[in-house]
């Protein structure tokens, strides 16, 4: 099956809302994340990328933290960012909506200046990851009570 979408930034508070939508969707309603904990306070700052059909429906997410945010998530390092709550929701997977979201998060953290992005992968998404140059480090950890890796991508 062919869908055509568009992967873009962002732009208003609607979109930031569809953003919102697809992630309870994917994690609070299909893998059990707390809601309580899937938003947090670096929402407001972060850059979010949403995915959509060519009729607005949308299909993915994820966000880029960067600067301080980043470097809170990442040990201090304000040159690598951190791409977080990258979300597809059930029926758009397999299509390559999530690896062109990786790469559109990808392209506007080297408009930011930022030499790599790191990322905390559920150890299932490991490959996928993987396959899209991101080499994990560091042990496995727990996050919303599930098992997770952290990696990363030089740019």
């Amino acid at each position: 099956m062919t869908v055509s979408y568009v992967v873009r930034e962002a732009r208003d508070s609607a979109d930031r809302e569809a953003c919102f939508a697809v992630r309870k969707e994917v994690f609070v309603a299909e893998q059990g994340v707390p809601e309580d904990i899937e938003y947090d306070a670096y929402d407001a700052g972060a850059v979010h990328v949403l995915a959509v059909r060519e009729d607005g429906t949308p299909l993915g997410t994820g966000r880029l933290l960067h600067g301080e945010a980043a470097a809170a998530k990442n040990g201090g390092d304000g040159s690598v960012g951190a791409l977080g709550r990258l979300a597809v929701l059930r029926e758009a997977r397999g299509l390559g909506v999530g690896a062109a979201l990786v790469r559109a998060i990808e392209d506007l953290a080297r408009g930011r200046g930022l030499t790599a992005v790191d990322l905390h992968a559920q150890t299932h998404a490991l490959g996928f990851y993987e396959r899209l140059g991101y080499v994990a480090y560091g042990p496995e950890f727990e996050d919303a009570g599930m098992p997770h890796r952290a990696m990363r991508r030089v740019l």
